[in-house]
């Protein structure tokens, strides 16, 4: 069962939590067993998913930043590109 978490979505990876939860409370004692083995098991699991999004949500702000920035500043450089040429026609080249 261990091998299989990987491949599990969120959701089936949060029933089969929950259900190990009340195995390990209510269960007979293989179920008891087989639950105390498989939570720290599913809990690393539901963690590297949580730091991966975590880290892939950290990626998407900076990328965000970055374009930002770079829209900021190719506005600025047009602006200012527009104001050297309303001075040059001012003075009359």
């Amino acid at each position: 069962m261990i091998a299989k978490l990987p491949a599990m979505d969120d959701k089936a990876l949060a029933v089969l939590r929950s259900n190990a939860e009340r195995l390990g409370r209510t269960g007979t004692k293989a179920q008891k067993t087989a639950a105390a083995a498989l939570l720290p098991a599913i809990d690393a699991e539901v963690d590297a998913r949580k730091t991966a999004k975590l880290s892939k949500a950290k990626e998407t702000r900076a990328a965000n930043a970055t374009t930002s920035k770079s829209r900021a500043k190719a506005k600025s450089v047009a602006k200012a590109d527009a104001a050297a040429e309303a001075e040059i026609s001012a003075v009359g080249g």
